[in-house]
């Protein structure tokens, strides 16, 4: 009598591990092992996660933040730290970030308000965290995104791992083709400077109960702004420009998503300038339309119904 060889649950165990993997190609593989993302996706006890503060403050983790924030770029901060410099030091920066977040010395620098152009003449404001701030919200940010995007509506799709202003476009065209006639535009101004800091953390804490990363996304909340001399702590709002700010302006617009389908609204929420119809002719005549200029904030794009 033959018998079932006894490799083939291993092989089928390492197909699903593949799957699963494949699934989250996008997440950090010094955070996010198999182990991890079998927990992501079966659901951790309770639904809330402890214990996230090593994976923070990891060498592995620190070291592919740094390689993300390398290849953003960007400006020197308060310290005037760049990140030429920055890496010209990088074993000795990244061990001491590790030891200050492992001991829980870490504090935070002030963020430098800069001015950007908005568009019309108009500016708007823009924080720049040193770089060091920079490195550990990208390690932060590495080990929370996954707990909350795995929660995010289909129809979100700014600021998220693989998705874009045209995949947004390409919805709100399908919905058009599918019989949607009555829109909404809608913006929420001044967004990321209004979002109310105690409800933004209860957020966080319905997913996350690890008292320390919590600790430090209050420290980021709570970071003052320096411009020119003048320093102050803002009373709400999350920094724009903070690498950790998209993920949780996301996070405080999340019931909203899931409320408006519940509620029969198709939407799409995405960051643009453009009535939607517009968006969509736009797309259709050709690509990088002047009128059609993304920006770098939360909006609601189209919320319909079909007539009738």
């Amino acid at each position: 009598m033959e018998t079932t060889p006894s490799s083939v649950p291993q092989e089928t165990e390492a197909r699903q591990d593949g799957e699963v993997r494949a699934r989250w190609a996008w997440t950090e593989p010094a955070v996010w092992t198999e182990r991890m993302l079998a927990a992501l996706e079966q659901g951790v006890k309770g639904g809330v996660w402890f214990s996230l503060m090593d994976k923070v403050y990891a060498p592995a983790n620190l070291a592919a933040a740094f390689r993300k924030v390398a290849s953003n770029r960007g400006s020197a901060g308060v310290d005037r730290m760049t990140i030429q410099r920055f890496a010209s030091h990088e074993a000795e920066e990244l061990a001491r970030l590790h030891e200050h977040l492992r001991k829980g010395q870490y504090q935070p620098q002030a963020v430098r308000r800069a001015w950007i152009p908005k568009g019309q003449g108009a500016l708007r404001p823009l924080g720049i965290p040193t770089v060091r701030d920079r490195v550990v919200q990208t390690a932060l940010r590495n080990v929370l995104e996954p707990i909350f995007e795995r929660e995010f509506a289909d129809h979100s799709y700014g600021f998220r791992p693989g998705r874009g202003a045209k995949d947004a476009l390409r919805r709100v065209d399908l919905l058009l083709r599918d019989g949607h006639r009555y829109v909404v535009d809608a913006d929420i101004q001044g967004y990321f400077d209004s979002i109310p800091k105690g409800p933004l953390m209860a957020r966080v804490q319905e997913r996350v109960a690890d008292g320390r990363v919590l600790a430090l996304l209050t420290q980021y909340l709570n970071q003052p702004v320096l411009e020119d001399l003048r320093q102050w702590t803002p009373e709400q709002g999350t920094p724009q420009g903070a690498v950790i700010s998209p993920l949780l302006a996301n996070l405080y617009l999340n019931p909203l998503d899931h409320a408006m389908a519940a509620r029969g609204f198709e939407m799409v929420r995405y960051a643009d300038d453009c009535a939607p119809g517009e968006a969509v002719r736009e797309m259709r005549a050709g690509p990088s339309q002047p009128g059609c200029r993304t920006r770098l904030q939360i909006a609601l794009s189209c919320a319909g119904q079909k007539p009738g």
